[in-house]
């Protein structure tokens, strides 16, 4: 496997995705937030804080929930799932670090749904690639790739550095 450089700045882009949530969303109307593993969980930390979102945020690992897990199976890691706040009537921001085909997503409201009945999810990404396969889109997107730009054999990724900023990578089967 290869990895490219990736020209986009994460932490701008990190920067970008919080303003656009601060200038959206209000306090008062019960938020909490809750990240998938792993980007979207690194994001979910730290916008918490910068939201004052204390006992608010959560963690979500989707593997048992995927429609492919029968061909991927769990990943090296499973992490547990982790709501500290009562999900009924609440407004959440489910944070995920790239959103692509839109299964991840799906996977993670059924989840939630598990969890109780949220009065609204809405749904945070850093990089919107395109290439849905379900009817998915982010509210929040920091930033938006051309679909074509990148076939299936690419994944972005997010990576956190030991002190906690974000970059961005390409990796290429």
């Amino acid at each position: 496997m290869s990895t490219s450089s990736f020209n986009l700045d994460a932490e701008a882009l990190y920067l970008d995705l919080l303003e656009q949530i601060k200038s959206q969303t209000t306090l008062d109307q019960k938020l909490a937030i809750v990240g998938i593993y792993s980007g979207g969980a690194w994001l979910a930390e730290r916008l918490a804080k910068d939201l004052a979102l204390h006992n608010k945020a959560g963690f979500i690992d989707v593997s048992f929930y995927r429609d492919d897990y029968a061909q991927k199976g769990l990943h090296a890691e499973v992490k547990p799932t982790q709501i500290p706040f009562d999900v009924n009537g609440a407004s959440i921001i489910l944070v995920d670090d790239v959103l692509y085909t839109g299964r991840t997503t799906r996977a993670a409201i059924n989840e939630l749904f598990d969890y109780g009945r949220p009065a609204k999810i809405m749904l945070a990404t850093l990089v919107d690639r395109g290439g849905r396969e379900l009817p998915i889109a982010a509210d929040f997107a920091a930033h938006t790739i051309d679909a074509a730009a990148y076939d299936k054999s690419h994944s972005i990724n997010l990576q956190r550095a030991e002190d906690g900023t974000f970059s961005l990578s390409i990796d290429h089967a």
